[in-house]
């Protein structure tokens, strides 16, 4: 090897016939969509300008409630109609609220996930029967057998009480809360199962180590969907409590209507309040929401 050969300079840039520029990632090159971004804005304004009013009538005095302009904000904004509304009652209405819904959201996800997780596992014909006679309650409303219900809250005993809306509430969900579950059960892999069955892995330890993580998405869709059941349920309390003992958020607004007139601006207040807790839930649970609607489930 002759020494010209030796002191010859190695290449270090690219190779030949390759491209020397980095490489970028690349992006999405499609089509503006105007008519898709009209129609967010406007979608948006539909849910900002109520809410938007709502708050700002809030902070209006009394006096100046019916002539206030509800796009422009209050010239002399108090905080006195929030005042009123924690003064008058609204923790114990939001105490009540709050133990409903959860007691709601339990018995559905104690009942539901299990149910969905049978339904989806079984074979038999027995199965497959008894989940689409299941689902018929998704076709029943509630104001059909209002009466029935009554007969039965009365003859159990349960009349005036927080179980009279927690049962009935917990009833109506159910339908569409294991309609949503055996969907995204369905979703997870078949060979998943086979391994832990593989691994001697009896269906209780399938039901809680595999089923349960992996269907995250769908339980949070469940939870948000019975708590909010819960949450603005109206017929329930209106029908079967009486008494301010088991009265919740939504019977509660009544307390700023009266004989001579309605405190609107302490109405809204209320309904500001109330719609904080149910909105946070929201916010925690939102992406999993979005997954299990989505129907991806625990991919």
């Amino acid at each position: 090897m002759s020494h010209d050969t030796l002191q010859r300079p190695v290449r270090t840039g690219p190779a030949p016939g390759t491209d020397s520029t980095p490489r970028r990632r690349k992006h999405w090159s499609g089509r503006a969509n105007p008519l898709a971004g009209l129609g967010s804005v406007l979608w948006l304004a539909v849910v900002v300008v109520p809410v938007y009013a709502m708050i700002s009538a809030s902070l209006t005095h009394q006096s100046e409630a019916l002539g206030h302009n509800a796009l422009k904000p209050p010239s002399h904004p108090t905080l006195d109609n929030y005042e009123t509304v924690l003064h008058n009652g609204f923790g114990h209405l939001l105490w009540n609220t709050v133990l409903a819904a959860a007691a709601v959201v339990a018995i559905v996800l104690v009942l539901c996930v299990p149910l969905s997780y049978v339904a989806v596992r079984t074979r038999s014909i027995w199965s497959g029967a008894a989940f689409r006679l299941f689902l018929l309650g998704v076709a029943i409303p509630a104001q059909a057998v209002v009466v029935p219900l009554y007969l039965m809250i009365a003859k159990l005993d349960l009349y005036d009480s927080l179980l009279a809306i927690i049962l009935p509430t917990a009833a109506f969900a159910m339908p569409v809360s294991v309609l949503i579950l055996t969907g995204t059960l369905r979703d997870i892999s078949e060979d998943l199962y086979e391994a832990m069955a593989l691994d001697g892995a009896s269906p209780t330890r399938m039901l809680f180590q595999l089923v349960v993580p992996l269907a995250k998405g769908g339980i949070s869709t469940v939870v948000v969907y019975a708590a909010l059941q819960a949450w603005n349920g109206l017929l329930f309390p209106l029908i079967f409590t009486q008494s301010d003992g088991p009265r919740v958020l939504t019977l509660g607004l009544f307390n700023y209507v009266s004989e001579f007139g309605v405190n609107i601006p302490a109405l809204l207040a209320s309904v500001v309040l109330s719609g904080v807790p149910i909105f946070v839930v929201y916010l925690v649970a939102r992406r999993a929401l979005v997954g299990g609607l989505m129907g991806v489930g625990g991919k």
